[in-house]
């Protein structure tokens, strides 16, 4: 038996490649760096992330970046001995590939692509030829297929569409396959939100025509509006030995059709009928408990709950928004405490916050920090934050205001701040708090005697997906909850630094 989802939180658009008994899997990342996460298994269900494709400056600058642009939809594979992930930097410059010989790192820097599109993918023939596919010509578009040599990414010849789907709008993710001397593409169609699905058609050619399969979509939720798992779409295949499988992403609504969390990783068998077209989950919905066959389990031990700042790096799964400004980080400068120095900018620009976190993987969850912060000026703040995007977030941070050191709750919603919530605090050590529910979060202040004084709360809702994306102006959201550590100056940099003594992520539930 194993649990979908089998990766939790804001890791879309899987992409996974087998090497031997092992198997790595790759994400989105869109405005957040390090970009692209790794992730190892042995068993399908069991994860571990070792590290991430884009670590540099030099492969991703995300500078001017708005929310939701930025990294879509990689995809890597494996061939002679030789890791290929190649994805599209959305207002960034492109499609491009990097490659490593292994999958934790190094990689290299970019092979930019100069054609047009997204989602772009990989596949190498048996005869030695790679072809470079990808979603050309948005909404109604379709896909295209290109040569490449892939030592140099040099295109060659001219792109070909090769399918434009059944008819739904947004045909993209696509992959190619060659099973049994036929060439398979799977794509999604009908935008990665309710009415997202997976179709797939055959050929005898790469080039084409592509035979749609006669029982298209071969997965989608879009017809049961009640079931927990909402979104399936944008999968990728694998063979293990004992038979094939499927990853893809869906998302869990909550408080009725609201998602948070983000577009997270699920899993399903996939077998082949007599006709030759791939059957999912025997054509049943995809459960949240589900049979496992005859891989047998390698789990990984779990990261510990609370982070203490003794190592000589953060977590790997700690993330920043955009590329961080290093002299702002600091786990030397007063060792067994992360040091942050606020910038000019705060959550609500488009630049480089003082911030880092982790996504938010269960509903049920506690984050909690202790801090040593001492504002000079009312404009300096430090403490924790949870962030859906610039104009939709939430700031529990230690502050000044008037001459006296304070706990102040800042809610953003729609770029609109609430009225602050305050609480004055002795000089020192504070200890701030948030406990998450499916539908609330709540913000609190640790008292030297263990208890809890709530300042407030926000709705889950108000940093959903279907929220951030109808506000005016707004742009689809793709992202989910971020939870971490924050400081900023809002204007101009903070005269001292914040010293966290250590950080606490507690699920307590799904």
């Amino acid at each position: 038996m194993y649990r979908n989802p089998i990766i939790r939180g804001f890791y879309p658009d899987p992409s996974i490649c087998r090497v031997g008994d092992d198997y790595y899997m790759v994400h989105s990342t869109f405005e957040y760096f390090p970009g692209v996460p790794v992730f190892h298994s042995r068993d399908l269900v069991n994860w571990r992330l070792i590290g991430h494709c884009l670590t540099r400056k030099s492969q991703l600058n995300l500078e001017g970046r708005q929310s939701s642009h930025g990294i879509f939809a990689p995809t890597i594979r494996y061939h002679n001995g030789v890791f290929y992930m190649i994805t599209t930097h959305v207002w960034g410059g492109g499609n491009f590939y990097v490659y490593a010989t292994n999958p934790a790192g190094p990689w290299s820097d970019p092979v930019w692509l100069d054609r047009e599109g997204i989602d772009p993918s990989l596949f190498f023939d048996e005869d030695g030829k790679v072809y470079y596919h990808r979603q050309v010509g948005g909404e109604r578009g379709y896909i295209g297929l290109q040569l490449i040599d892939i030592k140099t990414g040099k295109l060659i010849g001219e792109m070909k569409e090769i399918w434009r789907g059944t008819g739904g709008v947004w045909p993209e993710g696509p992959h190619l396959y060659k099973i049994n001397g036929k060439y398979y593409l799977m794509i999604s169609e009908g935008g990665t939100s309710y009415d997202h699905c997976i179709t797939i058609a055959r050929s005898d050619s790469p080039w084409g025509p592509y035979e749609p399969c006669p029982h298209n979509p071969i997965l989608t939720h879009k017809h049961l509006p009640d079931h927990p798992f909402q979104g399936l779409g944008h999968g990728d295949l694998v063979e293990p030995p004992d038979g094939w499988w499927i990853v893809f992403l869906g998302f869990r609504p909550v408080g009725g059709r609201h998602h948070h969390l983000g577009r997270e990783t699920f899993l399903a068998p996939l077998k082949w009928n007599e006709e030759g077209w791939p059957v999912i989950n025997d054509n049943k919905p995809i459960a949240e408990v589900m049979t496992a066959r005859k891989l047998p389990p390698c789990p990984w031990p779990k990261p510990p709950n609370r982070v203490e700042f003794s190592d000589p790096t953060l977590p790997l799964e700690w993330v920043f928004v955009r590329n961080p400004i290093e002299e702002n980080y600091s786990l030397t400068e007063r060792p067994g405490f992360l040091r942050l120095k606020g910038a000019s900018v705060s959550l609500r620009d488009i630049g480089s916050p003082t911030f880092v976190g982790r996504r938010q993987t269960a509903f049920n969850c506690v984050v909690r920090t202790r801090v040593s912060f001492t504002p000079t000026a009312d404009n300096e703040e430090a403490g924790l934050a949870i962030r859906g995007n610039e104009r939709n977030h939430a700031v529990l941070v230690v502050t000044r205001r008037e001459n006296q050191t304070v706990v102040a709750l800042k809610i953003a919603r729609n770029g609109q701040t609430a009225p602050e919530k305050i609480i004055s605090v002795q000089p020192g050590f504070t200890e701030l708090g948030i406990r998450a529910t499916p539908l609330h979060y709540e913000f609190f202040l640790v008292k030297p005697n263990g208890g809890e004084t709530k300042l407030g709360e926000l709705l889950t809702r108000d940093l959903s997906t279907e929220t951030l994306s109808s506000q005016p102006g707004a742009n689809f959201n793709f992202t989910g909850v971020v939870i971490g550590l924050y400081a900023s100056g809002n204007g101009k940099p903070c005269s001292a630094p914040a010293d966290f003594d250590w950080f606490e992520y507690s699920e307590t539930g799904d």
